[in-house]
Formats: C-alpha cells, structure tokens, sequence
C-alpha cells in the first residue's frame, strides 16, 4: 500500500478537484467561488487519504518481525527422526532392569547407563526419571514398557526420611536429584496430592543453611528451577532461584561484556569462568521461568545477555565450535554422616546439546530477529544440531566406550533437541 501514501493522496485530491470543477454550476458566486470550493474538497479528501495510509504504516509497524528462517532439514541419507526414535526404544528396551528388591517389591527401570544392565542392575533414580522422560516423549505403540511401573519404581526408590538422591550421594535426599524425579513424575500424571509433601522436602532442602555449595552452583539451581517449574509451578521457592540464578551470572569482558554464567555462581565460591553449557541451562532455565511467573525488566535483560553471549561465539577463534563441547564437573558437598568427609557428585554436560536448546527458546530467536541477525543464529543452531545427531548411532547417543558411555540423560537431551528442531523445520 506504498502507493496510497505517496502518489494516491495528490491523485486523489487532483481527481476531486476537477470532477468538482466540471459539475458545480456556473452561478455559483463567480469563478473564483466553484474553484475554492472545489479545491477544498480535493484538499480534505487528500487528507483523509493520507491519514487512512499513515493508519496502515503505523498499523504494520506494530506487528511482531516475522521469525527467521526456518531450519536446515538433514543431508538426505541420513536417519529419519522416527527411525531414530525407533533405535531409541529398542535401547531402552534392552537396557531396562528389572529386579525383585526385599521390602521395596519390584524395581522396573534403569541404571545410569543404557550399557550397565547385564548383569541386572539396581535402577536408580536419576536413570530412571530420565527413561520415564524419554519413555513419554517416544509415546510407544505397544505396552511393553509400562509408564506406570516406572512412575511406581520411583516412588519405591524414595528415600526413608523423604526425597532422592543420586547413587554416590548416599542415605540423604539432594535438592537437584529431587527435583528431577518430581519434574517426571509430574509429567507422567503423579496424583498431585502425593507431590505435594515430596514438593516441600524438595523445597526444605534448598535452604541456605542446608546446602550453601548446592545453591551456590549452576548445575544444582537450574535442575532444582526446571524441575520445580513442571511439579510444582506455584511454589514460592522459584522465585527465589531465579533470583539466584539471576545474581550469579557475571560479564565477560571476551564477549562484549555480556553476562553468562560458569560452574560456579558468580555470588558463590568456586570457579565462575564463563562455560557455554552452563550459560545454557541458565537461559533454558530463565525462559521457563519467564513463561511461568512472567519477568521483570532486570531479569529479561540478564536472559538476553546470556543468549547474546552465546550467539557472540561466532566471532570466537573457534567460531563457536569449541562451545559444543561436552564439558564435566565435580559437585561437592560436605558429607551428610560425616561432614568431615566430601559427597562427590560427578556431573557430565552435553554441551552442543544444552546450546541448541537454549538457542531454540523463543527468546533466543527474537532476538535473532531483533539483533544479532537471524543468519548468525540460523548457523550456530544448524551446528550445534548437527554435532548432537552425529553423536548418536541407532538412536543411541554415545559418551565414551565405557559401560556408563551410554547415559539415558543424554539419549533424552539428544533426542529432545532433534524433536524440537524438526518441529521448527515443519510447516503445515
């Protein structure tokens, strides 16, 4: 409508002025009187014609930017993503464990490690929270892996006093652990009233005084906020781990001094160097929360730093190749019996993984639009994408060649992230 706004308004007012010129009658007060008259109304239909498109600039200047281009699809060749899921299930089907356990009843469920149930192993709870996990985004056709049995293994591993924990954390429940089986459980239907006292422990076990290294770590605050946002998305706790998570991002200098976010929170003790796996679960993490409890301008502004930063390592020596790289931390704690002693908590991070999916959230591509180019974007995603499907083989997705090489965590965020990326590519 370009046209309206610039030839239309003289071509309008022009057409007015002569078809009033040609029919107003000759008596009309002198010559003088037929051209003011016709001369003010071609003047005000321009002016209606010029208002009518300004209405239209202003009204398409208030829509939304349209988003950026969508996806890459997959080299041709390769697996289709049902195949893939498909090789998934097989995995989980092989690796699933199910044993008879003296005063619990039957465990059905999985180890950490797709590759460590011969002979059958104990499930433990993070395995098993994840497999649920992988087990509902399958959505299997046939019932030979039950989501109900596996909902019930995990109440079954509950601890004695309340709560989860990983196998090297010992008798006491962990917030991180916790909160992760909740987030599945949710997930899978769980009777909310049966959450809600498991909700509180979880939420007892995040007091400062209870564990000051847990809160003062990325790994901990974003599992504890993105497993609470599904369990429990009114518990007052997650407002104040935002505000954690928020407080502990720190800027660097290397990337435009945007802010980001190391193993350690900047507020706490231990290591705050900027990590890209880590400044990625703080965006995933911040923009479910955004979703859920809405944000202030502050927070917003943390958020898009942290995605911008990401976005920045294309300009980076690697070219953001080295941000795609798995990365592993030790979680460290006091002993729960015997505080003179250390918990040790191995943590493995799929880096190109946790990129993707902080690069997917809707904010990351806003401000792809907006800012930092839907090119620059569009590149790092494809990349990031690209390293999770070339890890996997089978729909298996390979950490070493040990016995706990295959994690079931990783095939969940391997899979999630091909799922999310081929709905992006999709258009009906």
């Amino acid at each position: 409508m370009t046209w309206l706004g610039r030839l239309g308004v003289p071509a309008a007012a022009f057409a007015v002025f002569q078809t009033l010129l040609g029919i107003l009658p000759q008596g009309l007060t002198g010559e003088a009187a037929r051209y003011c008259v016709a001369a003010t109304a071609g003047a005000a239909v321009g002016a209606v014609v010029w208002l009518a498109a300004a209405l239209l600039r202003a009204r398409a200047a208030s829509l939304p930017p349209a988003p950026p281009a969508g996806p890459v699809l997959p080299p041709a060749g390769s697996a289709s993503l049902p195949e893939l899921m498909d090789g998934t299930y097989e995995a989980l089907r092989r690796g699933l464990t199910v044993v008879e356990v003296p005063g619990r009843g039957p465990l059905t469920g999985w180890p950490h490690s797709l590759a460590e149930s011969r002979p059958p192993v104990h499930p433990t709870a993070f395995g098993t929270a994840y497999g649920l996990h992988l087990l509902l985004d399958l959505t299997p056709y046939d019932g030979r892996i039950r989501a109900g049995e596996v909902a019930e293994t995990l109440w079954r591993l509950r601890l004695p006093g309340g709560g989860w924990a990983a196998r090297s954390q010992g008798s006491g429940a962990r917030p991180e652990v916790t909160a992760t089986v909740l987030g599945a459980l949710a997930r899978a239907g769980a009777d909310p009233r049966l959450l809600e006292a498991e909700i509180q422990c979880c939420e007892a076990l995040l007091d400062p005084a209870h564990d000051v290294p847990g809160l003062a770590n990325t790994y901990v605050v974003t599992s504890v906020l993105r497993g609470l946002l599904r369990a429990s998305p009114g518990s007052p706790a997650l407002g104040r781990l935002r505000e954690v998570l928020v407080n502990g991002a720190t800027a660097d200098p290397g990337r435009g001094h945007h802010r980001c976010w190391g193993a350690a929170l900047a507020t706490g003790l231990g290591n705050p160097a900027p990590s890209a796996a880590h400044t990625a679960r703080a965006v995933v993490a911040l923009d479910r929360a955004a979703r859920v409890l809405g944000e202030d301008a502050r927070q917003r502004a943390v958020r898009e730093e942290g995605v911008r930063w990401l976005l920045a390592g294309a300009a980076s020596p690697s070219g953001g190749g080295s941000d795609l790289d798995n990365c592993q931390e030790e979680v460290r704690r006091p002993g729960q019996e015997d505080p003179l002693h250390q918990e040790l908590l191995s943590v493995r991070h799929f880096g190109a993984a946790w990129v993707a999916r902080a690069l997917m959230t809707d904010g990351a591509r806003q401000i792809a639009v907006e800012d930092a180019g839907a090119a620059v974007w569009q590149a790092q995603l494809s990349a990031a994408v690209a390293r999770v499907r070339g890890m996997q083989q089978g729909g298996v997705w390979r950490w070493d060649d040990g016995p706990m090489g295959h994690p079931v965590w990783m095939a969940y965020q391997g899979l999630s992230v091909l799922r999310r990326y081929a709905l992006m590519a999709h258009r009906p």
